[in-house]
């Protein structure tokens, strides 16, 4: 039997990549405006264009990780992102940081797929359990960036760079010296096979139920991005503080980290990966519910607690699920499509609310994103229902 890699190693990666990131994306919008003088309209095209490189580089690692060795197809995204990173030390002004936020998103893309994928051949642990533990890892490098960011922007820009910049080669460190069993995945089909060139058929169930997660995936993260950029503006016109807005944020990662540690010991004793997802989507419906009617900041922190838990059982699941629901050949294209789907809804999500809150209010948004998230409820509920008998599982 080939060795597997050590799945601390893939957790420590993907906790110094996310570490890196959130050093760069909650101030792209304020660098870009305050200190180089950008309009708000072009930055918003920056960062669409970043999510659409992201959306790019998460369906190209997918689809070469079926195809050729992970583990330089690990080496060469982590080695792009930190040039990238490296050379915004020197160069961080106008036009080239755009330029170069467009190729780290590609990179950004390209990684998290290529981990994702590498975590679907740990076939000595429980996939949700793998899944989990990566979202966590991911969620808590986000905690620990974002905490340090604003601190470390106000000292110097440069400094921010060459801290990422140290994450990233500290990850390419730990890729070099740990990884190297990620390149023993076989290729083989469920009966043994080797693997051809060409994708083998999935079947027509599978294929129908995929493409509805997918799909689910673009309308819940579209809607879940108003909690991102609409909700603070929103909340300040109620006249609560910016920093009560921030302080959310705590909660939902503390209780991401709690939800992770109890999701785990459920899996242990219970297996129902479905009724995992469909929980989780109903406390996302249910959150935007309460918005409707939140006028007072503990309601709004009534709302953040809903939705926690309803994306910590959501989000990390559904990549568990597609993995038993595809066969080894495929596993890295639709792991990639996980996070394209996602990202695109992560790049229409504010201009979609924009447009919402211009034509008619933020209740209204609020209303729309209820009816959408109960729609894939339904849909995702009665496909499965009649469709279960006939699903082919993969290993």
């Amino acid at each position: 039997m080939d060795k597997q890699i050590n799945l601390k190693w893939l957790l420590t990666g993907a906790l110094l990549s996310s570490i890196g990131m959130s050093f760069i994306w909650p101030l792209t919008s304020v660098y870009l405006h305050d200190r180089l003088g950008i309009s708000l309209t072009t930055v918003g095209v920056v960062l669409l264009f970043n999510s659409l490189a992201s959306i790019l580089g998460s369906y190209i690692g997918g689809t070469l990780y079926d195809k050729r060795n992970p583990y330089h197809l690990i080496i060469i995204g982590v080695s792009v992102a930190t040039a990238t990173l490296f050379t915004l030390i020197f160069y961080h002004g106008w036009p080239i940081f755009g330029i170069l936020l467009f190729v780290n998103g590609l990179a950004s893309g390209w990684n998290l797929t290529i981990v994702n994928s590498i975590g679907t051949s740990i076939k000595s642990l429980d996939a949700r359990y793998v899944f989990n533990m990566l979202y966590f890892a991911q969620n808590l490098g986000v905690v620990i960036g974002t905490s340090i960011v604003g601190f470390v922007y106000s000292i110097s820009i440069t400094l921010l760079f060459v801290i990422a910049t140290g994450l990233f080669g500290l990850f390419e460190l730990v890729v070099i010296m740990t990884y190297k069993p990620a390149a023993n995945v076989r290729r083989q089909s469920g009966s043994g096979g080797r693997v051809t060139q060409n994708h083998p058929a999935l079947p027509k169930v599978n294929t129908i139920i995929l493409t509805t997660f997918f799909v689910s995936l673009l309308i819940i993260w579209t809607m879940y991005q108003q909690w991102v950029s609409n909700l603070s503006v929103y909340m300040t016109s109620l006249g609560i503080p910016l920093k009560n807005y921030s302080f959310l944020w705590t909660i939902n990662a503390g209780l991401i980290v709690l939800i992770q540690l109890i999701i785990n010991w459920i899996a242990r004793h219970h297996e129902n990966l479905i009724g995992q997802i469909l929980f989780g989507i109903a406390m996302i419906t249910s959150s935007f519910i309460i918005l409707i009617f939140a006028k007072t900041y503990p309601l709004f922190v009534g709302a953040m607690i809903v939705l926690t838990i309803g994306e910590a059982t959501t989000f990390p699941t559904i990549p568990a699920l597609v993995n038993s629901l595809t066969p080894i050949e495929t596993k890295g294209r639709y792991q990639g499509l996980i996070n394209a789907w996602s990202s695109a809804g992560r790049a229409l999500g504010p201009l979609f609310g924009g447009i919402i809150i211009e034509t008619w209010s933020y209740t209204s948004l609020f209303i729309i994103a209820s009816l959408a998230i109960s729609l894939t409820l339904i849909l995702i509920t009665l496909l499965w229902s009649v469709s279960q008998h006939r699903i082919t599982f993969y290993h």
